[in-house]
């Protein structure tokens, strides 16, 4: 495996992006950041199957409009990891900030802490090609999955009493599905939002997404399968339909 190590400590992101992708058209297969902090962009763009790997904290828009590559992250991220990201995984290490996977396309990202407000906030879905799929090892702040049009969030709540205790859970949402452990107090839904039966069927449907963030983690799966979930999707395709006046 071809390796490159780029020292970021104090580089801008715009000459950092460029040293990633001049090692990514040299044929580098791992990519090793160190002394990242706060650089904006980092694999933004970025195809194949390159393994990127961060220490550090890396700035926002981690990921944007990704195609292929894996980023893992030995920390914190800011907001927006995975904004628009097209395919590949994002799997990060610590919690990260506000709007995780705004606008996904496809692919994972895995959030082993807790993500700020308004995570998964319009994710979207190409028929059953490209499903995003974000999952939250701790808890999400308010309006998680809002406005969602497809793909899934999934809430487990490791070391919480409760996976989610802040309102606006699924506000607007017209397509995908959200899934938290244990049980969600009906006050924090959303407008537009309602809840379903989690049957055994979505439990087998979700289980290779629970192993495969629990192989990255070091987490025993069993402890995610032998459990309730409560699940959430849109109430109407058109959550706000009754706001506007049609003639």
């Amino acid at each position: 495996m071809k390796t490159v190590r780029i020292n970021a400590k104090s580089m801008h992101y715009t000459p950092l992006n460029q040293k990633i992708r001049a090692a990514v058209a040299d044929g580098a297969e791992e990519i090793i950041l160190d002394n990242v902090l706060g650089q904006r962009f980092i694999s933004g763009g970025l195809k194949g199957n390159v393994r990127v790997i961060i220490n550090g904290v890396p700035g926002g828009d981690l990921g944007m409009l990704m195609s292929g590559p894996t980023c893992i992250v030995n920390g914190n991220a800011e907001h927006a990891p995975g904004n628009t990201m097209d395919s590949g995984m994002l799997v990060i290490h610590g919690s990260a900030g506000d709007a995780v996977a705004h606008s996904m396309r496809g692919g994972k990202v895995f959030i082993k802490g807790n993500i700020g407000y308004r995570g998964g906030i319009h994710m979207k879905q190409y028929e059953v090609e490209a499903r995003p799929v974000l999952v939250v090892g701790g808890t999400a702040h308010s309006f998680l999955g809002e406005y969602m049009a497809g793909g899934l969030v999934l809430v487990l709540g490791i070391g919480k009493d409760k996976a989610m205790i802040d309102r606006g859970i699924g506000s607007g949402i017209h397509g995908g599905e959200i899934i938290i452990r244990g049980e969600v107090d009906d006050y924090l839904l959303g407008i537009g939002a309602k809840k379903f039966e989690f049957t055994e069927s979505d439990l087998e449907r979700i289980a290779p997404i629970i192993k495969t963030f629990c192989e990255q983690f070091g987490y025993n799966p069993a402890e995610f399968l032998n459990t309730s979930y409560t699940k959430i999707g849109p109430a109407s395709s058109r959550p706000f339909a009754g706001k506007y006046v049609w003639e």
